[in-house]
């Protein structure tokens, strides 16, 4: 982006300091009361503004804390440390500095939050945490532990496919994921996890390979040779009747995508007719084999 910054520690009088004549970041009345009482209680700063020293004019110019400075002013401090630039900076780099210090500023963990001001049982603290209404009844809601990113122990796995095996990769887990899919949806176990590592390990020794796609692959080859296995995820055998709502994958039930191309053509044909004869309506191709069926059924029985 441009040369690296050499920031250095300063005290000084904040009345010296050039405050922003445009600022994106406000405060409500009651916020800045709370910090300039903090400041007074606490006797200094505790988080310092980022001050740019411009040699041509002489000022110091605060891109960041200008909240800060202004109740360390307002509490009375005759004296504040701030983090100082002295290299030249460009207004482009100026603006850059000011925006990514108000909008890179993280979030809050609500179910940490609420842990944390729990803690607090001195009301004065409470007061000087500086919690408005509208966060303190955010933490109201929280009821059970937050799942935000922050708290999960998670790592990034990363498998990488060639071409040909990438286009069955992406087959199967389609197929996986249609056949699992539900009304309802659940986060993983850990243990699952530890599962999927488990069965590479077992399929990596099998083969006598090290390399994690390739074993994924082959992992994913015993998953087409059982795709009507999948049929469990909305087919109860032994009543023969369907487990939830939704669609199905016709794979599931032909246990198969492909087929010999001369008995495709047959169904091809047969499944045209039927349609252009009016004996199932356009776009619903698969009544063809509901009606096959049932047919076959009514005749066993």
């Amino acid at each position: 982006m441009s040369d690296p910054l050499k920031p250095r520690m300063v005290e000084g009088d904040p009345r010296e300091l050039t405050l922003l004549d445009i600022n994106a970041r406000f405060m409500r009345h009651e916020q800045f009361q709370r910090l300039v009482a903090n400041i007074r209680d606490d006797g200094a700063l505790t988080s310092t503004p980022l001050v740019w020293n411009d040699a041509e004019t002489g000022r110091r110019i605060v891109l960041s804390g200008n909240h800060r400075t202004k109740a360390a002013i307002e509490a009375g401090l005759e004296r504040i440390w701030w983090m100082e630039i002295t290299e030249p900076l460009p207004r482009q780099r100026q603006i850059a500095l000011q925006l990514a210090h108000n909008a890179i500023a993280g979030e809050d963990d609500p179910a940490t939050l609420k842990a944390l001001y729990e803690e607090l049982e001195d009301v004065s603290m409470r007061l000087y945490s500086g919690l408005d209404d509208k966060t303190l009844e955010l933490l109201d809601e929280v009821t059970v532990p937050s799942l935000a990113e922050a708290n999960l122990d998670f790592a990034t796995v990363q498998i990488v496919f060639l071409p040909d095996e990438k286009e069955a990769a992406e087959k199967a887990l389609e197929a996986a994921r249609k056949a699992a899919s539900a009304d309802a949806r659940w986060l993983t176990h850990i243990d699952q996890y530890d599962s999927v590592l488990d069965t590479l390990d077992t399929t990596k020794g099998a083969h006598n390979i090290g390399n994690v796609a390739a074993a994924f692959a082959i992992i994913l080859a015993v998953v087409e040779r059982h795709l009507g296995e999948l049929a469990e995820g909305w087919y109860d055998p032994d009543e023969q009747t369907v487990t939830r709502k939704g669609t199905a994958p016709i794979e599931t039930v032909l246990a198969t995508r492909t087929m010999p191309a001369d008995a495709a053509a047959v169904v091809q044909r047969a499944i045209d007719r039927m349609e252009r004869d009016g004996d199932i309506e356009t776009g619903q191709r698969w009544r063809a084999l509901e009606l096959w069926a049932a047919d076959y059924l009514a005749g066993a029985a």
